[in-house]
This record gives structure tokens, sequence and C-alpha cells, in this order.
């Protein structure tokens, strides 16, 4: 089995050039007061070797210096919400010269623990954090030891920190009474994982409109946990086969929107309005009604925050709603089928 092979170190170096590691030191940072004669020799040394600088170490050894970067923990970057997300976030950073670490968490606690540690130990300066279900004390450390954190997109249980978010629960209530309006009341509502605090938001507000309109939630109609396209579309399959199957549905984020996309019947079609835009979807046939949050500006907001609590910032943590978009089109207009047909 092949070894690893060994990083050279700045004694290697010194060793080459045959200086001290100090004189090392000052070459690589560019301080001044080293004989041309010497830098040249060690920059020679560091060439043929291969040395690099250990940013994280030398920030250790100075203090009072930050690292010039920072983590984003999202759910999943392959999800095109958190994708845009985490570009906007990187815009951000770069423009104040900041390098951002990205880790994925499949919302599962564990591994939200795994991706921080690794983070934090790599002395980071903030966190930007889409947090999962589990608990958060784990975070009281770093906190304390100056780590700066910012929630995204939910609430973390247990933290007392600035939280972006946007206005789940009645941009869902939005999208079910205009169903509703449309002369649907077999709406069926297809969820992530009900632990999740958006999804609970959205399907708070998907009963919220059945309930101002005497409409009763009928369980059968409701579908929690789907993860995927595939999955979704699996829902809506079942949907279909009941007794009294839904005239309509509501989608509570964009990658169950794109598996009931994917399961369309075109001799059946459903009225549908889904949670996050999608792209091209005012091209689909029909256009597709959404309500519409911007992941670019929960992204830059969240940015803005801990960058300001990363220069100094103490005032207390605060929350900021940002609102959503109801954009109509046409998928969730057609009318309901009348009764029995």
């Amino acid at each position: 089995m092949r070894r690893p092979v060994k990083r050279p170190t700045m004694k290697d170096v010194a060793r080459a050039a045959g200086v001290s590691p100090m004189t090392v030191s000052r070459v690589v940072s560019g301080e001044p007061g080293v004989a041309p004669s010497t830098a040249a020799r060690v920059e020679q040394a560091v060439r043929k070797l291969g040395y690099q600088r250990n940013d994280n170490a030398r920030h250790l050894r100075q203090k009072n210096l930050g690292t010039s970067t920072i983590g984003l923990v999202v759910d999943d970057l392959a999800n095109p919400f958190y994708a845009l997300m985490a570009r906007s976030v990187e815009d951000e950073a770069h423009r104040r010269g900041y390098v951002v670490l990205v880790g994925s968490t499949n919302d599962e606690p564990r591994r939200e623990r795994e991706v921080i540690a690794a983070f934090t130990a790599r002395q980071v300066d903030g966190l930007i954090l889409v947090p999962t279900n589990g608990g958060h004390g784990f975070l009281k450390q770093p906190m304390a030891a100056g780590t700066r954190v910012v929630c995204v997109d939910r609430p973390g249980k247990g933290l007392d920190v600035d939280t972006v978010t946007v206005d789940n629960r009645a941009g869902a209530q939005r999208a079910v009474t205009h169903l509703l309006g449309h002369g649907h009341t077999r709406i069926a509502y297809l969820g992530d994982r009900f632990d999740i605090w958006t999804q609970a938001e959205r399907f708070s507000g998907y009963r919220d409109a059945l309930a101002a309109h005497g409409v009763p939630v009928d369980e059968d109609l409701v579908r929690h946990g789907l993860r995927t396209r595939e999955s979704a579309g699996a829902a809506i399959g079942s949907l279909r086969e009941l007794p009294d199957p839904p005239t309509a549905l509501f989608t509570s984020n964009d990658l169950i929107t794109l598996g009931a996309l994917d399961a369309a019947d075109r001799t059946a079609p459903l009225a549908l309005v889904g949670f996050d835009d999608l792209p091209l979807a005012e091209r689909l046939d029909p256009p597709l009604t959404v309500v519409s949050q911007d992941p670019v500006a929960l992204g830059g907001t969240a940015a803005n925050v801990l960058f300001s609590r990363i220069g100094g910032d103490s005032s207390a943590p605060r929350s900021v709603v940002l609102l959503t978009r109801f954009l109509v089109r046409a998928s969730g207009e057609s009318g309901a089928r009348a009764p029995g047909r």
C-alpha cells in the first residue's frame, strides 16, 4: 500500500535554504528586512519542495486575526434552491475577501454535527446554517469562542441567534386559497418531512386556508415525507387511485413540484400550485402558478447579517422575515370537476 506523501514543512525549507525557520516565515509572509540573496534561496527552496503556507496554523498563532473563512451548512446542495442560496452567500463573501466552505446535511442531525465540527476545527469566523430539527446545544462552545452564527430558511432549536426566513405559512395559505377560489375542495397536500420547520409552516398554511372556507382536512389527501421527485410522483399515483381523488395539488417545494410534473396525466389533468418557482416555469403547458421565494435574497441577507456580526455588531439577535410573491400563471386556474366525474 502506497504511503501518503508527507507535506514539506517550514523547517524543511529552512534546511534546504540554509536559513532559520523565522527567516522562511518572513519571506513567505512578504515581510521586509530579508537580504535579496537570502530571499531568493528561500523562494527557490519553496518551489523545489512544493511548500505551501498553512494559513490556519498562522491564524491560530495570531489569535487577533480571523481566518477570512465562513461556513455554509445547507440541507442538500443538489436542490436548485440551496444552490442559488449558496452562490448568493459566496458572492457576498467574495466582495469582502472571504472564502466559503459549504457542506450538506441531508437534514440529518448527526451529519450536521459532523459538518459543523469540521468547519469549526478550521476556525471559520462564522456559520450560516440551515438547521436540522435536532438540538443545537453543541454550538454553544464555538459561539462562546467567538464563532458567529446566523440561521437561514429555518430557526434552530435552542439557538438565540439571528434568523432569516420567509413567510411560509402565509404563502401556503394564499396558494390553497387560490385553488379554493377556482372551485376546488379536493386539494391534496404533498410535503417533505413534517419535522422540518418550513414544511410544518406550509402545512399549517394549507390547513388555515381550508378552515377559512369551511373545508375539513381529509387525511387521505395528505402526503408527508416526500424527499425526491420519484417519491412525489409515486404519491400522485396513489392519490389518483382513491375512490374520491383530488382535483388539485399543492406541492410544498420545488423537488416535489418537479415530481408532480413528471407524473402529470394529460388525459386527467390536476390543477397545481407549487411552493418555489422553477426555471422556465412560465413556458410549461400550462405555465406554472407558484409561491415564489427568493433564495438569492435569503442567502444575501443572511450573509450581510453574519458579516455585520463578524464586524462587531453586538445588538440583540433579530428575526428577519422576507415576503414571498404569488405568481399567477395557469396551472392552478382550471375549474374543479363536478361531483361524480
